[in-house]
């Protein structure tokens, strides 16, 4: 991990940025209100060391795999057909991943320029892809014949990849799934069979990045023993993130299927599927875009978030054509205009017709959507612009500016970049933007 200089810990915790997120941290203990104001320096400074990577990293890929896959209908098939138990978990024989599918997986995530991966180590179904001493409904006692968590960890890290591990509290294959809401002992026996899971996770696989829960039904914070749960996650990993789903606040928040950017001080993650189903679904044909995908994480940055985009591999671990075609394409845009979106800081400017912005420093990107020819213009820009060039190639952009705008000439009647142009700008100090201002300008006589 890369020092934290005394800039980035007084950019973090001065301007109130992720590091006031609320978590447990082995410097913290315990903290489920969520009252960062009671949080002294040195839980920020610890908070600051652990999320810098991830702040800058920005892009990161989701994998949602398990025996949903060998059905080909969704992630949530078991419960939505009411498939039971008993019959689903035959599917286990039927699930026999390929050689590298997870070399296949890290080397899609760095080629489309993500910094991060976050796998299923166990879904809602209950299968483990881990070995675990609780259960021979795992991968290395059932068809597959192995332990497919250990195999991902080493692809990642094969790419340089950070390590994520996503693990769901709900469980439909556990007799006490269900009946711990009502039953003591039942909890009892639950609860210890989860947290026995992420002991095992977090022990056996040398150093993780990122623990990422989720569905905390049918339990509270109580019934789970989350704060138990995070120390011991802590204890074993002092250097992860973990994030908001087993009811404690957790250092991130994650906003599901749309960008929404967490309240001020906290950091955040959209977690969003590239058609409409995280699990392999045959069917489902309503892809994304590459303009989509880009589109989303240039929010994202701008508004100082994570885009975690997710693929659903077919059982056997192949990765579907869709997916790596529009994965290619967007991989293709980030190695020419990655400096947009990597370390990228929070950019106040919101409002153009023709595209967005992100910002890193006093460095102002201008994302083309809509390319309409050799002069493009918005407005509101109080900051002057001292230089403006195109981020893929470098050439330089002519511009003049006003008191109420800035408008680019002498620009190439076709698109230059695909599937978005972006233009940097170079600006006095950090930009700025008032379309009010604009709009209250003098107007012309009647």
């Amino acid at each position: 991990m890369s020092d934290l200089s005394r800039r980035d810990c007084l950019k973090i915790i001065g301007a109130g940025a992720a590091v006031a997120a609320t978590g447990i941290s082995i410097v913290s203990g315990q903290n489920p209100q969520n009252n960062t104001a009671d949080e002294s320096a040195e839980v920020k400074f610890d908070r600051a060391r652990r999320m810098k990577w991830w702040h800058e990293a920005k892009f990161g890929m989701f994998i949602h795999w398990g025996l949903y896959s060998v059905l080909g209908r969704h992630e949530w098939v078991q419960e939505m057909e009411a498939i039971p138990a008993q019959e689903y978990e035959k599917l286990a024989a039927q699930f026999k991943p390929k050689p590298n599918f997870a070399r296949d997986w890290a080397r899609l995530a760095k080629r489309t320029g993500q910094k991060y991966m976050v796998m299923t180590t166990k879904h809602h179904e209950g299968f483990c892809h881990f070995n675990t001493s609780t259960t021979n409904f795992c991968a290395p006692k059932q068809a597959a014949g192995r332990d497919l968590v250990k195999e991902y960890v080493e692809a990642a890290r094969a790419e340089g990849l950070r390590v994520g591990f996503y693990y769901s509290l709900m469980d439909w294959h556990h007799p006490d799934g269900a009946r711990c809401a009502d039953d003591e002992g039942a909890r009892r026996r639950f609860v210890d069979y989860i947290h026995t899971h992420i002991r095992e996770l977090m022990t056996n696989y040398g150093k993780i990045d990122i623990l990422w829960y989720d569905v905390s039904w049918p339990l509270d914070v109580k019934g789970w023993e989350s704060e138990k749960m995070n120390k011991m996650v802590f204890g074993l990993q002092p250097d992860i993130i973990v994030n908001n789903r087993n009811k404690l606040p957790g250092d991130f928040s994650t906003p599901e299927q749309r960008i929404e950017a967490a309240e001020a001080g906290r950091a955040w993650e959209t977690c969003m599927t590239l058609n409409d189903s995280w699990g392999f679904h045959r069917a489902d044909d309503a892809w994304k875009t590459p303009k989509q995908v880009v589109r989303n994480l240039i929010t994202c940055a701008r508004d100082e978030g994570n885009y975690l985009l997710n693929i659903g591999p077919l059982a056997d671990g192949s990765i579907p054509p869709e997916s790596i075609e529009i994965f290619t394409k967007v991989g293709d845009w980030m190695s020419r205009n990655g400096d947009a979106i990597y370390g990228s800081d929070k950019c106040q400017l919101t409002r153009s017709r023709n595209g967005s912005f992100s910002r890193k420093g006093t460095t102002l990107y201008f994302h083309i959507h809509y390319y309409p020819g050799s002069s493009v213009a918005f407005a509101g820009l109080m900051t002057k612009a001292r230089s403006a060039r195109l981020l893929a190639t470098g050439q330089k952009v002519d511009f003049t500016q006003d008191t109420y705008g800035i408008r680019f000439t002498g620009l190439p009647e076709k698109a230059p970049d695909s599937p978005i142009t972006t233009i940097a700008i170079e600006c006095e100090s950090v930009p700025t933007q008032d379309n009010i201002f604009v709009r209250k300008r003098e107007r012309g006589q009647v």
